[in-house]
């Protein structure tokens, strides 16, 4: 592959795709090595870290670098031999640009691969080809489910240490395949590689003449990036209100944020949401001059042609296809903190640029992941790195688009009020629903909340 090698020059980096992908895997499965050999074989690491990495490997009494420590950068990780944080890597080759995200393979860290996923167009998923398809497989695949990333590789590691056969490879990629596509992930690839002898990671193996499928590189060079956002709905949420009061603009009223998806064009009727009073976009600014045009992801100043009463945390959404505007929320979470998530809780629900007070009302189910997709009807709470389902009542209106729809419109996070930590990655909507799934408690007491 001479892609990895090749010198890059500038203008060729600044035309190629940009791919954001995470890895994971159960303990052990070689998370870090896989992508350090990656790192490595594509000539992307630093001559000054390789030899970090050998001394550190030679002070460890190992003959050979270990490629792992390359991502695994805290003292804890590379004392105990295990990723814990998740580790963000930048690499290039001649074709694409990569931001990676190691996430770790504990399952008490299964937080941080939400953490890792939730901006992924790609989720690597590793397997010990000695161990197959374990919990902690079915978990990472469920998260990437949940988190609709589009493309799953399942990379069956350890081949060598099966005498890389290719039956192993088969019973693995079947199981896996039809456990993900129940899920509901569109694409899945499978890949059998040895991470530490370096077979079909960047440069094909000699020892599997039967697999004629891409290398892990080039896999992840050709692989269509879909983050393309000016297809989708146009949504525009206020960050701040731009209002000069200068001789020279006394006038000037204008509504600066990021575009989260679509195209906004002057001209286009539009919504204000949650109030729901209709204009049109009169003028777009954009990099201090105006512009007819502008797409996602640009940060953009916008101007209405009428006077509205227009906030941070507003929403302006095309008036044919904005969505719905509602203070009851059924979402799919993944409980992010040690302290639990219980019914009747009180906490702030962050959605785009607005923060509303919002109150638990029910806990529908929890998913348990140890049997395939179960549910626990009502569970009493959500422990920390549990999936489940839960019912939410805002104080204010919030228009929210569904998971499925928009990734960013359609996720939220629990705050706690008092001191402001992160509780709770919210997905809305419902992935995974049982068919009959009861709902959990009723309302509880919303004295001081004034919903």
């Amino acid at each position: 592959m001479t892609s990895s090698t090749s010198p890059i020059t500038a203008e060729a980096l600044s035309a190629t795709t940009l791919l954001r992908f995470a890895t994971a895997g159960s303990v052990d499965d070689g998370k870090s090595t896989l992508v350090g050999r990656l790192l490595h074989d594509s000539k992307s690491v630093l001559a000054d870290q390789l030899e970090a990495v050998e001394r550190a490997s030679q002070s460890r009494g190992q003959e050979a670098p270990d490629l792992a420590l390359l991502t695994d950068g805290l003292r804890a990780e590379r004392e105990q031999g295990i990723t814990i944080d998740v580790a963000y890597r930048y690499f290039a080759t001649a074709r694409r640009r990569f931001i990676l995200a190691d996430t770790p393979g504990h399952v008490q860290y299964t937080r941080n691969m939400v953490t890792g996923a939730s901006t992924a167009e790609l989720a690597v998923v590793l397997v010990d080809a000695r161990n197959g398809v374990v919990e902690q497989t079915r978990r990472h695949a469920a998260v990437a489910a949940l988190l609709r990333v589009p493309h799953v590789v399942l990379a069956v590691n350890k081949m060598d240490l099966v005498d890389y056969a290719e039956p192993v490879f088969a019973a693995i990629a079947e199981e896996f395949t039809a456990y993900a596509a129940s899920l509901g992930v569109p694409d899945i690839t499978a890949i059998p590689i040895s991470a530490l002898a370096g077979d079909n990671v960047v440069e094909p193996s000699a020892h599997m003449d039967w697999y004629g499928g891409p290398t892990v590189l080039e896999h992840l060079e050709t692989v269509p990036v879909s983050h393309d956002l000016t297809g989708c709905p146009p949504r525009f949420p206020v960050q701040y209100v731009i209002r000069p009061q200068t001789a020279e603009h006394p006038d000037y009223r204008g509504y600066a944020g990021q575009i989260a998806s679509g195209m906004l064009r002057v001209g286009d009727p539009v919504t204000v949401l949650p109030s729901g009073r209709t204009t049109t976009i009169a003028g777009i600014d954009a990099l201090g001059s105006s512009v007819d045009t502008a797409w996602a992801p640009q940060s953009v100043t916008v101007l209405l042609a009428d006077d509205l009463d227009v906030s941070r945390g507003d929403l302006i959404a095309p008036a044919a296809s904005a969505p719905e505007v509602t203070q009851d929320i059924r979402a799919t979470v993944c409980h992010l903190h040690e302290r639990p998530l219980r019914i009747g809780e009180r906490v702030l629900l962050k959605h785009a640029t607005r923060t509303v007070k919002a109150l638990v009302k029910e806990l529908p189910y929890r998913i348990d992941l140890s049997h395939g997709l179960a549910h626990e009807n009502a569970p009493q709470e959500l422990a920390v790195n549990d999936i489940g389902a839960v019912v939410l009542r805002t104080a204010e209106p919030l228009p929210v688009d569904p998971y499925a729809v928009s990734r960013l419109t359609g996720s939220f996070l629990l705050i706690d009020p008092a001191d402001g930590t992160t509780l709770t990655a919210g997905m809305a909507g419902e992935a995974f629903a049982a068919d009959g799934a009861a709902a959990a408690a009723a309302a509880t007491d919303d004295e001081g909340w004034d919903f």
